[in-house]
């Protein structure tokens, strides 16, 4: 069963443009109540089968580094996986939303071919009910990086349901950007942790917290483990979330003290 997710009661302006179909939503928000089932419904109405939402969020204030809030529809089995795995170092949903600022509408065959990582994450993906979709990412005010992904179980789109999906693309970004609004203004602002804090490091969590603790920098953690930065960064903030610390040096700290850090290794 899903986990449910009460924002508010949290309001947004009325006055400015609310599609129809996002009433029920922005409703259920200003009540209080779980707005998984609305968003289960517009997920479906938009012929797509799962959500999946991420931000990596600044906090205002000088000495805190920004912290990874996700939210999905998607088992949390997959969840772990993804995790785990690192999936968003090649993930090309994420990786699209590093370069271009326009939805992605991809499927196993428009992304495949690009690495070898990537085609493990697609087979991997496709397994577990994420086969094609579209992703974009959502303009905040606030300091934030964020991204919204619907995700089909079907493998390919037909050139039919890629001309529907992109007749349909300003519903949907819009959708995506009134379910960031409502939770930065639920979540966020009222300072909720992130679901994933206590969860365990992923070994490649450890090991950007070992490069880190030798003083090496986000691009020259970068460089060592071959991906870009704006990953490292990511990776990061998914280490403060877990670890409920404000940056990194007070998460090197913390991982130190449980042990988290192999004392004999080298940058």
């Amino acid at each position: 069963m899903l986990q449910p997710l009460r924002l508010g009661p949290v309001a947004v302006d009325r006055a400015r443009y609310l599609p129809p179909m996002l009433m029920p939503l922005v409703n259920a928000a200003a009540r209080g109540d779980d707005i998984v089932p609305e968003v289960q419904a517009l997920v479906r109405a938009f012929g797509f089968d799962s959500f999946m939402y991420a931000t990596a969020n600044y906090h205002l204030r000088p000495d805190n580094d920004e912290r990874m809030y996700v939210f999905t529809t998607l088992p949390r089995e997959w969840v772990i996986r993804y995790d785990q795995r690192a999936y968003v170092e090649c993930d090309p949903r994420v990786v699209a939303s590093f370069d271009n600022a326009l939805p992605l509408v991809w499927d196993q065959q428009s992304e495949r071919g690009r690495s070898v990582k990537a085609d493990e994450f697609l087979a991997d993906a496709a397994a577990h009910g994420v086969a094609s979709g579209v992703a974009f990412p959502v303009y905040a005010t606030y300091p934030s990086r964020n991204i919204v992904a619907l995700n089909s179980a079907s493998p390919l789109i037909a050139r039919e349901r890629r001309n529907e999906i992109i007749q349909r693309l300003g519903e949907i970004v819009l959708f995506g950007q009134f379910f960031h609004e409502l939770f930065v203004k639920g979540v966020i602002e009222r300072g909720l942790p992130p679901l994933s804090e206590g969860a365990p490091l992923s070994s490649r969590e450890k090991h950007c917290l070992q490069l880190a603790s030798h003083g090496l920098t986000s691009a020259e953690i970068g460089t060592r483990l071959g991906i870009v930065d704006r990953t490292v960064n990511f990776h990061f903030a998914n280490i403060l979330s877990k670890l409920a610390v404000r940056n990194r040096h007070e998460a090197i700290a913390k991982a130190a003290t449980l042990g988290l850090l192999a004392t004999s290794a080298s940058p």
